[in-house]
């Protein structure tokens, strides 16, 4: 079985580290990761502080894997996620918008916002209802009142 080099810390590691888990300011994970480096650092192994900080040993090594290869605030921080991409992007709120500014269609006196929202899906923009009505709230529009926004 392979060993690894001994695991160090630089002195200004050190104490950015100690800062950290003292101030207890930083999200959870953070001072977990913070934790693991300085008990990495004190020799402990990946068991003994998975039962010191109830963490899995896959945290402990991805942690340690994070740091050798990025550096400290790799190690500390998180990647950003994903996360549900938007529906209404600013493409669809100018569609919308600019629909709003439009006559209404022959029959009627002025576009509301199921009619709005009807006329979006026939151009082919699959949004909902409340995705129309939160667009033209944030255009300060109100369909039907000749007073407002656009």
């Amino acid at each position: 079985m392979a060993t690894s080099s001994p695991f160090v810390l630089s002195a200004v590691e050190q104490q950015q580290l100690r800062q950290l888990v003292r101030k207890g300011t930083a999200s959870a994970r953070q001072l977990t990761r913070a934790r693991i480096l300085q008990f990495t650092h004190q020799g402990h192994g990946a068991p003994a502080i998975r039962h010191l900080l109830g963490v899995s040993e896959a945290t402990v090594y991805n942690v340690r894997r994070r740091y050798r290869d990025q550096g400290l605030a790799a190690a500390l921080g998180e990647k950003p996620r994903p996360g549900q991409p938007r529906k209404v992007t600013p493409a669809v709120e100018a569609t919308i918008t600019s629909l709003a500014c439009t006559e209404a269609p022959d029959g009627y006196a002025r576009w509301s916002l199921r009619l709005l929202h009807a006329r979006v899906i026939q151009l082919g923009v699959a949004v909902g209802e409340e995705s129309v009505r939160q667009v033209l709230k944030k255009v300060n529009s109100s369909p039907g009142c000749r007073n407002s926004g656009v």
